[in-house]
């Protein structure tokens, strides 16, 4: 058994193949994900698990380097969006239509799906280098 970092198999595999530039979703429980992207659905019941608790913890275990994020948080979930903020004070910002973000999800790793139930909460985590 691991001693430390996530425990969740899929999750770990998917940190673990993720190279420079790499991208992974971490989404609410609305957003659609394409047929052919690995989905990792945690979604127990509306609510659970949280967004920011999956964040955190992949977050923990993963070097970022930028995140993307769907202009539409700043106005319609602005409490999310300025945790999000302060969780990445060394990252670079991209914002994008909440449109070309869906599209943007075809590309990622894979897509991690939480209980979340409030707008927009989704992340695309651009994966750095540990050296």
């Amino acid at each position: 058994m691991k001693k430390q970092g996530i425990l969740n198999a899929n999750i770990a595999s998917v940190l673990a193949y993720m190279g420079h530039t790499d991208t992974i979703v971490i989404a609410d429980c609305g957003l659609p994900i394409p047929d052919e992207t690995k989905r990792i659905d945690l979604a127990i019941r509306k609510g659970f698990p949280g967004f920011l608790d999956v964040l955190d913890a992949v977050r923990d275990d993963m070097v970022v380097e930028s995140i993307t994020l769907a202009e539409e948080i700043r106005t319609h979930n602005s409490d999310i969006h300025a945790k999000i903020v302060d969780r990445f004070p060394n990252a670079q910002i991209r914002y994008v239509s909440h449109e070309k973000f869906k599209e943007l999800t075809s590309n990622c790793k894979a897509v991690i799906r939480t209980g979340e139930a409030s707008p927009y909460a989704n992340i695309i985590l651009h994966s750095g280098v540990n050296f």
